[in-house]
């Protein structure tokens, strides 16, 4: 049985804290809220405990785990060299949304870091976190709390709609506030690598290091990576996505007729878009949708990215609830927290994109 406790995400609950510190530190598995989405905690230090989260969320060992702290104090517990960038971006973006990988202190096990002499790194923003990891008093690797490849966890129901008896504990913090998973920038190699786009933009980021390398990838599942997130099948909900870009009206168009087509072919169809885009779809789709054949969900407004970024996971669970067989995809814009969003929608197509001019 999974177990469920509710903290207040403000206030959390001492004796909440303590129950699952107390797991963590006997080698367990807790599901946790973070500021950006829910993470899957165990101890970093304990070889069984990480072999457990692999075999929780059937994870490839070649992809690495992040390892989180309660202070930037416990850096050096598991990092053998700060860089000067890193200490800079540290300083500023700390405690929040940005992962650093780091050359890895040997206490680290290898299964963390898929055999690689480097470590992610973060310290947590979300007072939950932040609360278990001092109580625990050990580094915490936590990957996102769902099954591999799965969309991430930014309420305790989608830990449990994933993991449910398969983990020891669930704080229940209610909805994440960013909903994207963290930044990740590679300070093992100079320049610096942004390696997956997240809470802290690339715009803040470059403000800070001028020199950053912005890299996309889409990596082989067989060959260690270099942090989380790279793979090209990533974040992806049962339904077949198929990401759409352009311009607003000309991609509202094209959506709406593949749509129509998708559904006449006997498809169910699922439109996962912004407020704006949805509302100017409904006419086009007005008999599919009362139908069942086409169901348009938004997750957010286009003029306000931040709060689409933080309905984007619920809404593509909710959307893939309803059993569409394709689902077509809109994103925000490549700006700002938008470029998390697009990395997201990618890779949840695994690369299938419908350019729209």
């Amino acid at each position: 049985m999974t177990r469920t406790l509710a903290v207040d995400p403000e206030r959390p609950d001492a004796a909440a804290i303590a129950e699952a510190a107390a797991v963590i530190r006997r080698g367990g598995l807790v599901a946790f809220p973070t500021e950006t989405v829910y993470g899957l905690g165990a101890n970093a230090l304990d070889a069984d405990a990480i072999r457990r989260i692999f075999e929780a969320k059937g994870r490839p060992s070649t992809d690495p785990l992040i390892v989180h702290l309660a202070h930037v104090g416990q850096l050096e517990q598991v990092a053998s060299h700060v860089p000067p960038e890193a200490r800079r971006l540290a300083r500023a973006f700390w405690a929040g949304p940005l992962t650093l990988v780091l050359p890895k202190r040997p206490e680290i096990p290898d299964a963390v870091t898929a055999g690689l002499p480097s470590v992610a790194v973060r310290v947590p923003a979300h007072r939950v976190a932040r609360a278990l990891m001092e109580t625990a008093g050990v580094p915490v690797a936590a990957p996102s709390a769902n099954r591999f490849a799965r969309p991430s966890p930014t309420r305790a129901a989608h830990v449990l709609e994933d993991l449910g008896g398969r983990i020891d504990l669930v704080l229940d913090g209610g909805p994440t506030p960013i909903g994207v998973e963290s930044t990740i920038v590679d300070c093992t190699v100079s320049p610096p690598v942004l390696r997956r786009p997240g809470g802290v933009t690339r715009e803040q980021l470059l403000a800070l290091v001028p020199d950053l390398v912005v890299e996309a990838r889409a990596a082989d599942a067989g060959t260690a990576q270099p942090a989380p997130g790279q793979l090209l099948r990533h974040y992806a909900p049962r339904a077949r996505v198929t990401l759409y870009e352009g311009t607003g009206a000309a991609v509202v168009e094209r959506v709406g007729r593949d749509a129509r087509h998708l559904a006449g072919q006997g498809s169910r169809v699922g439109i996962l878009a912004p407020e704006e885009d949805v509302m100017a779809l409904a006419p086009r789709i007005a008999a599919l949708a009362s139908s069942g054949r086409v169901m348009a969900r938004a997750f957010g407004p286009r003029r306000d990215p931040d709060e689409a970024a933080r309905r984007l996971f619920d809404t593509m669970r909710a959307l893939d609830r309803e059993g569409p067989d394709v689902m077509l995809a809109i994103g925000v814009g490549a700006e700002a927290i938008g470029a998390a969003i697009h990395d997201r929608l990618l890779r949840a197509a695994e690369g299938r994109v419908v350019r729209v001019r």
